[in-house]
This record gives C-alpha cells, structure tokens and sequence, in this order.
C-alpha cells in the first residue's frame, strides 16, 4: 500500500527535520502558551528572544500573573499587537484565581481563555495534554492548499471549515503534538510561501500543485488589506529639562504604550510648526520656541502605514492644558514602554543630542 500523506510526513519529521526552537518538545502547558501568544503575528526569529526574556523573567504562570503590567509592557514592548499582552496578563491571573495556578487541561477549557483561539488551544491540548486536535496556521493551510490543489479561499468561513476538516483527516491521534508540529516545521521549511523545496519534498509525486504547475498561485486568498496611511507629529514639550509624556488607553493602535504630546491628521503638515494652530491652542499665550525638527520616520503595521515626525518644543512654564500627561526626565525614559517608531527615534544619537 502506498504510504499516506501523513505517513510521509512523519517519516520526513523522524529522519530528516532538524528545525530546533527551546519550545519544541515541551509539556508544561504555560511555556508552551506563552510561545504561541508571542508567536501570533510574529517571525520566528523575532520571537525567540522574547520567549527567552519572558521565561527568564516569569519562570511560572503565578510569577506572571502578580508582576506589575508596566514591567511586562516593558518586555513586551517592540512586539506590537499589544492587546495580546493584555490577554496575557489577564489569562495568566484567570489561571491563578479561578483554577488554583493550574493551567486548564482540554481543549474546551483551554479555548475560553482570554486571547486563546482555536489553533492556540489545539497546540497548547495537543503538545502538553496529547489531546487529539489539529492545529490550523498558516503553514497547515499552505500544505494542505498545495497537496490537495484546493483553490477555496483559505480567509472564507468556507475555507477555514474546509482546512480544518482536512486537517482533522489527517491527524496522527496517537500522537497528535509530535504531528502537529511535524507538519508546521514542514510548512516552515520545505512548503515555504516564496521558494518551497518542491525538488526534496517526500510528498512531490502525490501533490495537486506541483503536477499543475500550481505552487506560486496556492492557496488563495479572497481577501487584501487596504491599508490606511497616518501621520502622527510628536511635539516633545521640554520644561525645566522635562518632557510631557502620556499613556495610549483609547482602543486604538499601542494601547498601554507611551508618546509625547501627539497631533494627528490624515495628511501632512504643510505649514511651519511653530505656526500650527494645535501649538496655538495648546499653550494659549504662553510663550514657546520650536528648537529641533526630525526627519519624517515610517513604521509599517499590517493593515496601516504611520509616518512620524519628532518636534523639539521648549517653554518656560507649565503647560496647563496638558491635564492627561506626566513630566518625566531622561533618566526615567527606560521605565516606559513606547512604540517601536519612537524608540527608533530616540535610538539615534542625534535625537537624543537634540534633546538633551
């Protein structure tokens, strides 16, 4: 009889998969929750070193759960999508409170946490409980878009219930984790979006893509962002050698991160700053000076651009109108967790020069 797919597959993960990551192989269900929530909309390689820093941060789920959030936001701070550090907070002290420290062990009870989708319960109930369950990523679906030739749109309410049917098919439930993460490993490194290693693959002579020079166009998705553009002017008001500071808390981008006093518009400023009526209106008819103008910076997130611009703005009083904001030093600059676009700009010595 001809081996099967997930045969091949597994013959493939025993004898030939060398992919290595610190969480591979792991049964406490809290490590293993806590890569796949960094790993969501993250690289590989950027995650690693943020596992990494957490665990060695948060040995247990318990440490976790009473840590300061401005500590974790602080860790977290680079990763962006940060509602899911603030599911993370919020699971790890469900789990404390609610099931005495102990992670839930099905797939059901897994899935009613904070921030804990299907493919993450699936993971989390099939590697450290061995609980039957297929997990879904982006790399399955490719897989599997590839070997069956299917053209449904892997982003439909069709196509998500078709993958995972298929997925469950094809399951290994003898051995479902070490399945699970043979066929993403191979998904990562053989069935790759750009390039696959269609000339190694074990599973060529039986895939629908490669017999009708299909691999580029699969799988499809129905779905493209459009993705919106803003521009956002940070005006670092300096005030006896401080410099205003305030919390994002609107359900916005960078929730719980930090930014100087920000003026926002839909397209660029075309007037001089030191003109612009936000400016006028903040300080009233306290005196104020425009020192320092950055360059324009650019972050891209996966459905907007931000284009960002530092403003050096000096005063010799308060600003009263600055109510939300708190006056900080350099010094306590690392205590505070900001976007990556402001980060960038303090990075550069050349900003840092200009500000203090």
């Amino acid at each position: 009889m001809k081996p099967t797919f997930t045969e091949k597959l597994l013959e493939w993960n025993n004898a030939q998969n060398t992919r290595s990551m610190p969480w591979k192989g792991e049964k406490d269900p809290y490590k293993i929750w806590l890569s796949e929530i960094i790993l969501q909309q993250t690289r590989v390689e950027q995650g690693l070193a943020y596992y990494e820093k957490f665990i060695a941060a948060f040995p247990t789920i318990q440490q976790l759960a009473k840590a300061p959030e401005k500590k974790v936001f602080k860790l977290w701070e680079g990763l962006g999508y940060y509602t899911r550090c603030r599911n993370l907070i919020a699971t790890a002290q469900i789990v404390v409170k609610d099931h005495k420290g102990k992670f839930p062990r099905t797939y059901d009870q897994i899935k009613e946490l904070k921030g804990i989708g299907p493919y993450t319960a699936a993971a989390i109930a099939s590697f450290a409980f061995n609980e039957p369950r297929a997990v879904v990523d982006g790399n399955v679906q490719r897989v599997m878009a590839r070997y069956f030739g299917i053209s449904t749109p892997i982003d439909t309410t069709s196509g998500k219930k078709l993958y995972q049917e298929l997925a469950t098919a094809l399951l290994d439930t003898e051995q479902p984790g070490i399945y699970n993460q043979a066929i993403m490993d191979f998904g990562a490194v053989i069935c790759k979006p750009q390039n696959p290693l269609c000339s190694v693959c074990p599973q060529q002579a039986d895939c629908e893509a490669f017999k009708h020079d299909l691999v580029k166009q699969l799988p499809v998705k129905e779905k493209s962002l459009k993705k919106k553009e803003r521009w956002f002017y940070y005006f670092i008001i300096q005030y006896q050698s401080k410099f205003y500071i305030r919390e994002r808390t609107d359900k916005d981008i960078w929730q719980s991160l930090h930014e100087f006093v920000l003026y926002e518009t839909d397209t660029p400023v075309q007037s001089i700053f030191q003109d612009l009526p936000f400016l006028k209106t903040l300080f009233g008819k306290q005196s104020y000076s425009v020192s320092h103008i950055s360059k324009v910076y650019h972050q891209q997130l996966t459905h907007q651009l931000i284009h960002g611009q530092f403003i050096t703005v000096t005063t010799v009083k308060p600003v009263t109108a600055l109510k939300d904001y708190v006056l900080i030093d350099k010094k306590q600059l690392k205590q505070y967790a900001f976007p990556r676009i402001i980060n960038t700009f303090l990075e550069e010595k050349s900003s840092l020069a200009q500000l203090f």
